[in-house]
Formats: structure tokens, C-alpha cells, sequence
């Protein structure tokens, strides 16, 4: 194995983590800018009132993008497992 080889597989598993983990990201984003301009707006300033929602859109985000995400890592996992057949280790 090189250097580049693993700079490589380095680079590929922080770039998937980023795209699996987007979609949770981003909704948890917009659904706490919404109930945070909901509180500013009414005043209330609860803090379960943030958290419950984002737990909510999270764990429904997961639900629909699970197979995405699970088929994105299997393919990653695949592909690191196919990399390293090609390989000999030397000592």
C-alpha cells in the first residue's frame, strides 16, 4: 500500500460520511431555523420545544433516506474490500 492509496481511501471515506450524513444535517437546519423564528416571534423560549422537533424530522429524514444512505456505504464498503484483494501486504 502507498501513501497516496491511503491519502485516497482517507479522502473517499471523510467525502461519504459528509454525503450520508447531509440530508440529517440539513433538515435538523431548516426545521430549528423554523421553530427558531417561531420562538423569536412568540416568545417562548422553550428548549423542548426545539429539541423534539429536530428529533422528530431527523428520525423521519432517516426513514426515508435510509436506503440511500445504507446502499451509499455498502457501495463505500465494497469498494474499500474490492481495493484491498488487489493489495499484498509486505513485512
Amino acid at each position: 500500500m502507498t501513501d497516496s492509496f491511503i491519502v485516497s481511501v482517507a479522502r473517499e471515506a471523510l467525502w461519504t460520511i459528509i454525503i450520508v450524513a447531509a440530508p440529517m444535517l440539513g433538515i435538523s437546519l431548516v426545521v430549528g431555523l423554523v421553530i427558531s423564528i417561531l420562538q423569536a416571534t412568540t416568545q417562548i423560549h422553550e428548549q423542548t420545544l426545539t429539541f423534539v422537533p429536530k428529533i422528530v424530522a431527523i428520525f423521519a429524514s432517516m426513514i426515508f433516506f435510509g436506503p440511500w444512505m445504507l446502499q451509499t456505504l455498502v457501495s463505500f464498503g465494497q469498494k474499500i474490500f474490492g481495493n484491498l484483494e488487489s493489495f499484498t501486504f509486505i513485512r
